[in-house]
């Protein structure tokens, strides 16, 4: 299939041969021509599959098919500085992202203007934005809200609402804003939901705004990030775990890369330590404002920037063809999580690698990214850091900790939790000696202490998490 087989507006078409794109992606070949016909959708599709330019596309087609109100078509839509087109997004990044899209596509088209809303960004500039008129307006949520309270948004014409990334919407709070925004617009417009995934709150989402949706799914968990080498390495401890982040930096192969942390904090220390290594890395997380991860950003596209640690916020939005690898420096704490991260990478067809530190206790965490993910991430060592341990793989959460008081004594029960230990773990209640080797009760760690004999004759020492039961 080709883009002319949409029929496109030949303005549009164009602009997209001029973008290099000649065949349409799966998802644009089936939602395009269902969102042109006026259908609502419900969309899932994995991160990297070119959804943005599912829901641009129809929605310049709809502007310049029913043009705004001049002295030559006074039948046009109704006068007004709202905008006909809504786009909203969980993230600034991912807002930025679409609105470069939305130029991408719209280049060479007469009178189209855009504008973008979000939060980190001067409040005079964005009010004198919304005080023009606007064909398509992107924006995050909660500044939106604050807009509308101020009674400076009107959206007495708007036409389509679009919510991109609706999974993250949800994970991260925004659906109240989302439905309250959706409930002052007009009951006539069309939706579109795209999402990862379709599932619980999204499939609640989608019944309360949208208006008998057409159901699109694209590619099943199993095939995702085919062009992502997916790699495994154990780490001991932190010392450990920077000695090997430096080895695999310091690969001629790493053109650029995205390092994820946990914490913001994390990923100011990590970057100011690799910076100081000679690495050229930066940070980006919350806390920073707009213009910082505008810097930040534009740095990284331009190559200034070869090393970013980030958070989760990098996870959706940043689409760089030359990021070749993704490091996970912490597992994330959710396994979709974990599908965005990697999804930086092997973008556009690009073969890309993805490595994930784990440490011993994780191994319940890579356990669930592998359920989620649908097949096994494989273990690597590199020669001269290999980890002392390989802890077996669990499919068990770990439990809560015991809390009684007196060390060694019995611990307090929890469904499927610990018990109390002195420094010793078991799996519901087990005494444990205070100080004392750790045995090989169910539950437990099979690891011995010095001097000791392995826990039920192990030949070498292991972590096998949590297989008792």
């Amino acid at each position: 299939m080709s883009f002319n087989t949409l029929n496109l507006n030949p303005a549009i078409a164009k602009a997209v041969a001029i973008a290099g794109y000649t065949e349409p992606t799966a998802v644009q070949a089936r939602a395009v021509p269902e969102a042109i016909a006026g259908h609502d959708l419900m969309v899932s599709a994995p991160t990297g599959t070119g959804k943005t330019a599912a829901f641009v596309l129809p929605a310049l087609q709809r502007l310049l098919a029913n043009p705004a109100p001049s002295a030559n078509s006074p039948a046009a839509p109704p006068r007004g500085r709202g905008p006909r087109v809504l786009v909203l997004t969980p993230t600034r990044e991912l807002a930025l992202q679409v609105t470069d899209a939305v130029f991408k596509y719209s280049k060479g088209l007469r009178h189209m203007r855009t504008g973008t809303v979000l939060g980190g960004m001067p409040y005079f500039k964005q009010r004198k934005l919304l005080d023009a008129p606007l064909d398509i307006l992107v924006a995050t949520p909660g500044r939106l809200i604050d807009f509308m309270d101020q009674g400076k948004v009107d959206f007495s014409r708007l036409e389509l609402l679009v919510l991109d990334e609706a999974d993250r919407m949800l994970d991260m709070g925004f659906i109240k804003p989302v439905e309250t925004i959706a409930a002052a617009t007009p009951a006539t417009r069309q939706t579109l939901l795209f999402s990862a995934t379709l599932d619980g709150g999204i499939a609640q989402l989608g019944k309360r705004l949208l208006r008998e949706p057409k159901l699109i799914e694209i590619a099943a968990q199993k095939a995702r990030h085919e062009h992502i080498e997916q790699r495994l390495h154990y780490v001991d401890d932190g010392s450990h775990k920077s000695k090997l982040l430096d080895y695999f930096l310091r690969d001629v192969d790493l053109e650029q890369a995205i390092v994820f942390t946990a914490t913001k904090r994390g990923a100011d220390r990590l970057a100011s330590k690799l910076y100081e290594e000679g690495h050229a890395a930066a940070a980006l997380h919350g806390d920073m404002n707009q213009s910082q991860r505008n810097r930040t950003l534009a740095k990284l596209r331009s190559g200034n920037v070869r090393v970013l640690v980030a958070t989760d916020v990098a996870a959706r939005g940043i689409d760089v063809k030359s990021i070749s690898h993704v490091i996970n420096y912490d597992l994330p704490k959710a396994a979709e999580d974990y599908v965005h991260r990697i999804g930086r990478t092997g973008r556009a067809g690009v073969n890309g690698i993805a490595i994930s530190f784990a440490a011993p206790d994780d191994g319940w965490n890579v356990r669930q990214i592998e359920r989620y993910t649908g097949h096994a991430i494989t273990a690597h060592v590199v020669e001269g850091l290999e980890p002392k341990m390989q802890p077996q793989r669990s499919s068990h959460k770990p439990g809560r900790p015991g809390r009684s008081g007196k060390p060694g004594g019995p611990g307090k029960k929890f469904k499927g939790g610990f018990g109390n230990r002195g420094n010793s773990a078991g799996r519901a209640g087990g005494n444990g000696a205070a100080n004392g080797p750790r045995t090989g009760k169910p539950g437990g760690w099979n690891k011995d202490a010095a001097g000791a004999t392995p826990a039920r004759g192990k030949p070498a020492p292991t972590y096998a998490s949590f297989r008792g039961r």
